[in-house]
């Protein structure tokens, strides 16, 4: 039985390195269509058909890709152009099994065989083939890359070293969210009906980016709310799993922390599976400041004067006990504001979003680390930097071959 579309969609985590080339126009559709064949780019030698464009909008929109579907369509195919055209001129092709290995494996992101991926997509009319050539594409592009710049770089073991040291590898999924934090003094439930009123009204990243810089308390307010990619295990459990359930571009039901009120809205995922999510441990102060108007210059003073968490102990000195504590916690076991608000700094840095009673947090991320049982897998980690290594240059390369292209418009 195949699954319904919508529980399709909320199950799809995307790769923004899959796009899609040309695709044959069926005569059924074509005769439907009006004027398929109609160029809407071209690019060198090659078309983009009104037909093709269609499709793509069509797939873009039933994947709930962030942005408008006709710029992002156009886009995603005049690089599928640039990067096919390239392929050709190192004479590199697919192979029937390799297109269908790569239907399979987008599919199974939903947990679909390839055949109900495809009637899934059918009820809404994106044919066969427009999946069939996206995913394909986006394997020859891979290749191209791959073959392009593997051995033209080293990842050195310090490198390595770093990545353990800093938490930032063998995570299984990382989130690319936006936040708004609505501070609650008393009854939460006005904040409540705020939030539930801007996830009815938010249906676009620049409409949830408004939202943040009117009404959010937290730091990332004045960019929108954007928050920089963070792994999944060092977020609250009960924000994942909440945003996982999201398609990119959708805001999150309202989410009860300590003293606030939160929404989120998922840009993007990433995912990594060559590795599991280990727990990730931090050490973190807080120091509590007399919530007084100048309280953000003194927290910025304090910074200024300290190298990191051991000095805190020297500015605590004569004061009650309670006004400075330090500890070491998996990330799952600390309180979910402050989890939410460490998972935004590096060791060293400072937050104070976080207010408690009459009270202002200074909290200060000291360290943060993996929790790792047994042997450390080194050379898995060396594929991961590697793989993040080869986006970047994949990006350059596309960009080298758009310079370099003639395109045109009608």
């Amino acid at each position: 039985m195949t699954r319904p579309l919508s529980s399709l969609l909320r199950a799809l985590c995307l790769s923004a390195a899959l796009t899609a080339p040309l695709i044959v126009l069926p005569h059924s559709a074509a005769a439907q269509a009006g004027s398929p064949f109609e160029a809407v780019m071209r690019i060198n030698d090659s078309v983009i058909t009104r037909y093709e464009l269609e499709q793509r909008k069509l797939f873009l929109k039933l994947l709930r890709v962030p942005g408008d579907p006709q710029a992002e369509a156009m886009k995603g195919l005049m690089q599928d152009r640039l990067a096919i055209a390239e392929a050709k001129r190192f004479n590199l092709r697919l192979t029937p099994a390799q297109t269908a290995a790569g239907m399979e494996e987008f599919a199974g992101r939903a947990n679909l065989s390839t055949e109900e991926f495809i009637q899934a997509l059918a009820q809404a009319g994106v044919e066969q083939e427009t999946f069939r050539d996206f995913a394909g594409n986006g394997i020859l592009w891979r290749e191209l890359v791959r073959g392009r710049y593997v051995g033209s770089f080293t990842i050195s073991d310090a490198e390595i070293d770093r990545a353990i040291a800093n938490g930032t590898v063998n995570t299984a999924m990382q989130l690319l969210l936006s936040e708004i934090i609505l501070p609650v003094e008393g009854d939460p439930e006005a904040q409540q009906a705020l939030a539930r009123q801007l996830r009815a009204d938010i249906t676009t990243e620049s409409g949830f980016a408004a939202a943040a810089q009117r009404y959010s308390a937290s730091p990332s307010a004045g960019r929108g709310g954007r928050l920089d990619w963070t792994p999944t295990s060092e977020l609250p459990p009960q924000i994942v799993e909440l945003v996982l359930a999201l398609g990119p571009g959708q805001v999150s039901e309202p989410v009860t922390l300590p003293n606030a009120v939160a929404v989120f809205q998922l840009r993007d995922v990433t995912e990594d599976r060559t590795a599991t999510a280990p727990a990730v441990q931090l050490e973190y102060a807080q120091f509590l400041l007399p919530n007084t108007p100048d309280v953000l210059a003194q927290a910025a003073a304090l910074h200024a004067r300290i190298d990191g968490c051991a000095d805190l102990y020297t500015e605590a000195r004569g004061l009650p006990a309670d006004q400075l504590t330090v500890e070491t916690r998996v990330a799952s076991a600390v309180p979910a504001d402050v989890a939410l608000q460490l998972a935004q700094l590096d060791p060293g840095e400072y937050s104070t979003a976080i207010t408690r009673g009459g009270a202002r947090v200074f909290l200060m991320l000291c360290s943060r680390a993996p929790v790792v049982e047994g042997e450390i897998n080194r050379a898995a980690i060396r594929e991961q930097l590697i793989s993040r290594r080869l986006t970047l240059l994949a990006e350059a390369y596309l960009e080298e071959l758009r310079s370099e292209a003639i395109i045109t418009t009608p």
